[in-house]
């Protein structure tokens, strides 16, 4: 039976106008970004089992374009669409958090950090400089590594600050393995990093590791 043959309140569309998106399974929002099926395949069943050959919503939507496209139903205008669809849901976390201060929600912060490294496949180094309110100026990839590790040097973190006119900084990096815990080598780089910053005077305020959906504060952790 075709989508539009069902009851009203149990299309995707419709239920998400009236209830709200957050009421909708994985394969209905899924569905809904399809708009339609294939050949003997509502959209819903499609999205049923597409999430079945990724493992979940989150696989597919990091998925590379050969990966994603070898799939029935999908294709490289879908791709584009959904890696646009993605990078406008960082930029809102980004945009949002750009007027508070970042000491004041820890939780934006790390979710914005999530979604923006979380699924990288190699170590990413992330760079948040901020004003003396803690409010973002700037932020940046300032390093990247690969799977094992990232090299992060002192000198041109400090350079960046000094030329963004940074009072204060929060770091960042992802471990790919998933696992948030910081390294002996994490350890070391934040002294490092904390003690070269401090020489110019700017605060570094914390240093964020992150994993697969944890993210370890070494500040909250008392080793900033």
């Amino acid at each position: 039976m075709a989508i539009r043959e069902w009851p009203e309140s149990e299309r995707p569309r419709e239920k998400l106008m009236l209830k709200g998106a957050e009421f909708l399974s994985d394969a209905e929002l899924l569905a809904i970004f399809l708009r339609t099926g294939v050949k003997g395949y509502t959209a819903i069943d499609l999205a049923r089992q597409l999430l079945q050959n990724f493992g979940g919503l989150r696989q597919l939507m990091a998925a590379n374009q050969r990966e994603f496209c070898q799939h029935n139903g999908l294709g490289p205008a879908k791709f584009v669409q959904l890696q646009a669809s993605l990078e406008m849901g960082r930029r809102f976390l980004q945009q949002q958090l750009e007027k508070k201060d970042l000491i004041s929600c820890p939780e934006d912060t790390k979710r914005y950090l999530l979604s923006r490294i979380r699924d990288r496949a190699h170590e990413v180094f992330v760079c948040l400089y901020l004003d003396n309110k803690h409010q973002i100026i700037h932020d940046e990839e300032l390093f990247r590594g690969t799977i094992d590790g990232a090299t992060v040097h002192p000198r041109e973190v400090v350079k960046n600050a000094l030329a963004y006119n940074a009072a204060a900084m929060i770091i960042a990096h992802n471990h790919p393995s998933g696992i948030a815990e910081p390294s002996r080598s994490d350890e070391l780089i934040t002294r490092r990093l904390k003690e070269a910053l401090a020489l110019v005077e700017i605060r570094l305020l914390d240093h964020l590791i992150i994993g697969d959906d944890v993210v370890t504060s070494l500040a909250e952790r008392g080793m900033i």
